[in-house]
């Protein structure tokens, strides 16, 4: 699915307009009634809704919904802000509005402090074109709500948040905090930075029937990985395959002390669907790992605490991954160096091995075309600076685009940006994944389907995807807190099996 900016959503709702061919006026009934249905459904039963309306059409659809509520027999209080600057469909649902719903016009805040403690409160001031932070009594009506403890439901957007990058956002007062949004038809660019989730609360995109034909002839680089996206990239196993046919996966990986990195990165490989893995470690390992892992070959360097040296033929491998657990050391930066120097693949790169490029920048240059790096944001910020969210979507983006590699930027919504400029945004996974050697699944995950995609691209949405949906699907044995990296991959199977089957 795409992601579109605040110029292209307005242009989606006029294209509609023109070639379904439908009024602005009944288009916006249309996603009032979307809208209340979904709020009905998840707000069953004799309720208050205090509906507190801006004057554009984010607010005319807060006064539909007012109307429409009120006509399933709930009780409606309408909040009015700015009464002498209402957009043509604003003031016409208005005058729709039942004479015996209860309305204020706001011109303090004092009416928002009568609003009953047991009410759910729609937030319908700002849609999505807002370019400045609310000033003024609207800035003041945003407090007067995040001070209320009752719930609190965003039509399309947070109001005051924007629908992509908004400069105030980082501790500001002066955007709603929703407990839920409802968004229509496409997910916000504001909504997977980390930064967002204060103010978002859970989400959920309702579609609304704007014409299809837009989203195909639109561009942007911008793109949600969806089920229906990584079914169409899995391999897809014959009947007669044989191991050889699936890949042969290295999995350089361990230290001392850091063996089970190198134990969860390679059975993630291998439950990835690798024919054959195989793990690099120090001495320290092998016992361990052999027992542990007996469909695991194992090859050990000569140091009994540390990888060093040379990986030796490293062209049979169809696709390596290292970093997980190997340190920083002199002798660990010396076999990621030789990778670099004589492995005529794309790496998959994670962990102390980023640690170690940022502290050689200039290897980033010998990196093959489409090479995967996978830093969480610490490992990032070594890589590239500090920065908010944002700022490190531009400098991942740039990275890519100037080493030709890609970039797995692990976090909630984990981000994914291309070669070509491109920025893939994933929403499955959950908090309990924040949890040691969850990223050693990835690494292994990825590095066992690349073996098998030959696509960096594909192995980078497909593992990214599919890391996420086994963490969820685990959850229906364990809970956030007690989630660990291996419950993730117990669950590979249910999420292959998950997006094969799932309507």
């Amino acid at each position: 699915m795409k992601i579109f900016t605040s110029k292209q959503i307005k242009e989606h709702d006029q294209y509609t307009i023109l070639h379904e061919p439908i009024a602005s006026i009944d288009l916006m009934e249309r996603a009032a009634t979307i809208l209340t249905d979904a709020l009905i459904n998840q707000w069953p039963g004799e309720l208050t809704f205090c509906i507190v309306c801006g004057a554009g059409n984010n607010g005319g659809d807060g006064l539909a919904m007012a109307r429409m509520l009120h006509k399933h027999n709930y009780k409606v209080i309408v909040y009015l802000l700015d009464a002498s600057n209402r957009s043509d469909d604003n003031q016409k649902n208005l005058k729709k509005l039942p004479s015996d719903i209860t309305k204020f016009e706001i011109k303090d805040t004092d009416a928002l402090l009568e609003i009953p403690s047991d009410a759910v409160i729609i937030d319908a001031i700002f849609g999505t074109g807002l370019s400045r932070e609310p000033e003024s009594l609207f800035a003041q009506c945003i407090k007067s709500i995040n001070r209320l403890s009752n719930p609190v439901i965003a039509i399309d957007v947070p109001s005051g948040l924007g629908c992509e990058y908004t400069p105030w956002m980082y501790n500001s007062e002066h955007i709603v905090r929703a407990t839920h949004t409802f968004t229509l038809q496409h997910p916000k660019l504001s909504f997977f930075l980390p930064e967002s989730a204060a103010y978002t609360g859970t989400w959920e995109v309702l579609p609304i029937g704007l014409h299809p034909e837009f989203e195909s002839i639109t561009s942007t680089p911008y793109q949600l990985i969806e089920s229906e996206m990584v079914l169409a990239m899995l391999p897809k196993r014959k009947r007669n395959a044989h191991k050889g046919h699936m890949g042969h996966t290295l999995i350089a990986a361990g230290s001392n002390g850091k063996i089970g990195a190198a134990m969860l990165s390679a059975k993630a490989a291998l439950r990835a669907g690798a024919g054959l893995v195989t793990a690099y470690i120090p001495k320290c390992g092998y016992t361990a790992l052999q027992s542990a892992l007996p469909e695991i070959m194992v090859i050990s360097s000569d140091d009994e605490k540390e990888l060093e040296g040379t990986i030796y033929h490293p062209m049979r491998y169809q696709a390596i991954g290292i970093g997980p657990g190997i340190g920083t050391g002199k002798s660990a930066a010396l076999v990621l160096k030789n990778l670099i120097q004589q492995y005529d693949n794309p790496l998959v790169i994670d962990a102390d091995a980023i640690n170690i490029l940022a502290e050689n920048p200039t290897w980033m240059s010998f990196l093959h075309k489409h090479s995967i790096l996978t830093p969480h944001p610490g490992e990032f910020e070594r890589l590239a600076g500090k920065g908010n969210g944002y700022e490190r979507w531009q400098r991942q983006i740039e990275l890519s685009t100037r080493f030709q590699i890609f970039i797995v930027l692990k976090g909630h919504h984990t981000s994914i940006s291309t070669p070509n400029g491109s920025l893939y945004l994933n929403y499955t996974g959950n908090s309990g994944m924040a949890t040691a050697g969850s990223g050693d699944v990835l690494t292994g995950l990825i590095t066992g389907l690349l073996s098998q995609m030959n696509s960096s691209l594909f192995a980078c949405i497909a593992g990214v995807y599919l890391h996420g949906l086994a963490g969820d699907l685990a959850l229906n044995k364990q809970s956030v807190e007690s989630l660990i990296a291996s419950d993730i991959i117990d669950h590979f199977g249910k999420a292959f099996d998950f997006i094969r089957n799932h309507d």
